[in-house]
């Protein structure tokens, strides 16, 4: 199981179901749960949330361009770091030859794809 928090539980489901595609499983007064490749994701409704400065969950994709090209249809927005050599898309190449790019959810929360090689 993963978790995250929101503070706005309507604008994650409609990004978390719309924009990503994760099946609602259940939602009750303390959480949203999702079914995110057979891991359960627990959306957390919270009153006060403070985004980190890091990735929090992420996905392997066996496509990444294939992946970011869908999302980006979708309105997603990826990151950009200074000091990091991106290309076009915002990927970026780990030293191991790994692909990866990130984007936020609604509530600020840092989220990855990943191609490995």
């Amino acid at each position: 199981m993963a978790f995250l928090a929101t503070l706005d539980p309507t604008r994650a489901r409609r990004f978390y179901a719309d924009v990503l595609g994760l099946r609602l499983m259940s939602e009750d007064p303390y959480a949203l749960v999702f079914d995110a490749a057979g891991t359960s994701l627990r959306l957390q409704k919270v009153d006060e949330l403070g985004p980190r400065a890091f990735t929090q969950l992420g996905w392997r994709v066996a496509d990444i361009e294939a992946a970011v090209d869908a999302l980006a249809a979708r309105g997603v927005q990826f990151q950009r770091y200074h000091g990091m050599e991106q290309d076009a898309r915002g990927l970026w190449r780990t030293p191991g030859g790994a692909r990866v790019a990130w984007f936020k959810d609604p509530d600020g929360n840092t989220l990855s794809l990943t191609q490995h090689p």
